[in-house]
């Protein structure tokens, strides 16, 4: 069986102790697979993949980023990263992670998961840390019109600077999230766009570190980091050999229902990535990871895994 361990390390900000999870496998280790969550979610949520992962040879390991999970010290930090800077905090934090694991397996391959936000984040990851990692691996991520982040950015601005950067802002949540359920059909809450799976939906509910609204500066934070991964000078500054599997359900809103990872995916190609894969599932949404169909993409991601060892 895999072991199960939790252990922390201190922030790029220099005042959290950021909480981590990693699962080892109790034979021998082929790779390390960290991994980024989304927003308003944590990384003991990824269990179950990261058991599968270790039961098939690969160290699973992730943190809470900042404002998330047991990273966040108070009810007052959630889903708030930091007063001035805290994408590149969170980053950085990642990369601290990175090299913290990397000394303990220093002969294997090592590969990057980031979901939905942490899509975000892992893409800004392989521009500023090109040749730190082995592999990328991208779930549920997308990429808005340019004027929809520029029009995002604006009112997060005003949200902060009306009500303070950590405000948690139901005005903001709406914008961003209260269209996600508008093409399904016999929709029973407004977190339907997760999964399928109704039993998924309600833990997500249920869980009191979960669906909490993102503050102003956190969106705000999210935005800059939106322009930053799609401008050409700072795509060009990626690993072009670097392997890249991008995968999402083609029912997923973040992803403009397949379209807008579609986008992302011929952006990687136009840039010069050389080794980039594409897989869309039928009928899923956004977690593909929790999705009725999850064993199947499980074995899909343990596939591209073995094949860029």
């Amino acid at each position: 069986m895999p072991s199960l361990q939790e252990f922390t390390f201190l922030s790029s900000d220099g005042k959290h102790q950021v909480f981590a999870r990693e699962c080892v496998p109790d034979g021998e280790v082929r790779g390390v697979v960290q991994i980024a969550h989304g927003i308003a979610e944590y990384i003991d949520r990824y269990i179950p993949f990261m058991q599968f992962l270790a039961e098939n040879g690969f160290v699973a390991v992730g943190n809470d980023h900042l404002g998330h999970g047991k990273t966040a010290q108070t009810d007052g930090e959630r889903c708030f990263f930091g007063e001035e800077k805290g994408w590149d905090l969170v980053v950085e934090d990642m990369d601290r992670l990175r090299e913290t694991e990397a000394k303990k397996y220093p002969d294997v391959p090592y590969f990057l998961l980031g979901h939905s936000m942490g899509s975000f984040l892992a893409r800004t990851y392989i521009i500023r840390y090109p040749n730190a990692l082995h592999g990328v691996i991208i779930s549920g991520t997308g990429q808005n019109p340019g004027a929809v982040i520029a029009g995002g950015k604006l009112i997060a601005k005003l949200e902060r600077s009306k009500h303070g950067a950590n405000y948690p802002s139901m005005r903001i949540n709406k914008m961003a999230f209260g269209s996600y359920t508008k093409r399904y059909e016999n929709v029973r809450t407004s977190l339907d766009w997760l999964s399928r799976d109704p039993a998924v939906v309600d833990a997500y509910v249920a869980d009191p570190l979960c669906g909490m609204p993102a503050s102003a500066g956190l969106f705000l934070d999210m935005m800059n980091g939106l322009q930053y991964i799609w401008k050409s000078e700072n795509l060009n500054r990626m690993n072009k050999a670097m392997p890249v599997f991008f995968y999402s359900g083609d029912m997923d809103p973040v992803g403009n229902y397949g379209k807008g990872v579609k986008k992302v995916y011929d952006r990687f190609l136009k840039v010069g990535m050389r080794d980039v894969l594409l897989k869309l599932y039928p009928e899923g949404r956004h977690e593909m990871l929790n999705e009725i169909n999850k064993e199947a993409v499980y074995e899909d991601i343990l596939s591209w895994l073995n094949s860029k060892l």
